[in-house]
């Protein structure tokens, strides 16, 4: 009897953890559905009630989150263009077909890298400043101001970011894809000797609309998520300035984990 009870005692803090971690999960699911629900009814119901949200505030986030973006952005994607090229025509020169190298560019850079790139280079640079942003005026009860003088923080805060997010994902993805299949084409261009023009023309005459539509999918939702995340993890700080850089790493690590998640699920559908 002795042996059976051990065990139980060593394993009850296992499933407690366990248990306290899935009530969490589903917790800040709940809490994150509901900014994003509040978030739409401001956004689509805001002027019958005389408070829209403000455009002025959205193209600030745009600024911010994506306009600033662009050139780190650029710089990456047009590397991974340039190191899918470098692996591509090394892989296939085994086969002899180095040529079909420019296929695999535009359906890998299309389809899955520059929307995972910039899903996690915008969790990492905007995420984490949307959840220090949200924290550091939680805890000086900024938010709590915003509630006194009558305005909703929804509205005035995460309306404009989830919007922003949500648009400026798909439009740096787009980004993305050029970047990246220019990089595939200058450098397969000086190892193949594969004039430019050749190029584009097998790319535009084997990529199809939908390759194009699946990232820009993809970009959408990891838009939401980003947002979402950093949002929900920047309200429910506390602690001070410690707890605002727990917020933080907490939210960097936990959109980039659900992007590379949603990009399994999806591609698995998607490419069925």
């Amino acid at each position: 009897m002795d042996k059976p009870s051990s065990f139980a005692m060593r394993l009850r803090p296992l499933v407690e953890r366990v248990g306290q971690r899935s009530l969490q999960f589903v917790e800040e699911t709940g809490y994150m559905s509901s900014l994003l629900w509040q978030s739409l009814l401001w956004l689509f119901a805001g002027h019958h009630r005389e408070q829209p949200v403000r455009l002025g505030g959205i193209f600030r986030e745009a600024m911010q989150m994506g306009i600033q973006a662009i050139p780190i952005i650029s710089i990456l994607c047009f590397s991974v263009g340039v190191m899918l090229a470098i692996q591509g025509i090394d892989t296939l020169k085994t086969f002899g077909a180095q040529a079909q190298v420019v296929i695999g560019i535009a359906i890998s850079v299309t389809r899955e890298f520059a929307p995972l790139i910039v899903g996690i280079l915008v969790a990492g640079r905007s995420g984490s400043a949307i959840a220090a942003r949200i924290g550091t005026m939680l805890e000086a009860q900024e938010i709590d101001a915003l509630r006194v003088i009558g305005i909703d923080p929804i509205r005035y805060l995460v309306a404009p970011i989830l919007v922003a997010m949500t648009v400026m994902l798909p439009c740096l993805t787009l980004l993305g894809d050029v970047m990246g299949i220019l990089g595939g084409a200058i450098f397969t261009g000086i190892k193949l000797q594969l004039p430019m023009e050749v190029y584009a023309q097998r790319t535009f005459d084997f990529l199809q609309g939908f390759d194009v539509m699946q990232g820009l999918i993809k970009s959408v939702v990891f838009g939401v998520l980003i947002a979402l995340v950093g949002l929900s993890n920047g309200f429910q700080v506390s602690g001070g300035a410690e707890g605002v850089g727990r917020a933080t790493t907490r939210a960097v690590v936990m959109a980039i984990s659900l992007i590379v998640i949603a990009d399994m699920i999806f591609t698995y559908f998607m490419n069925r």
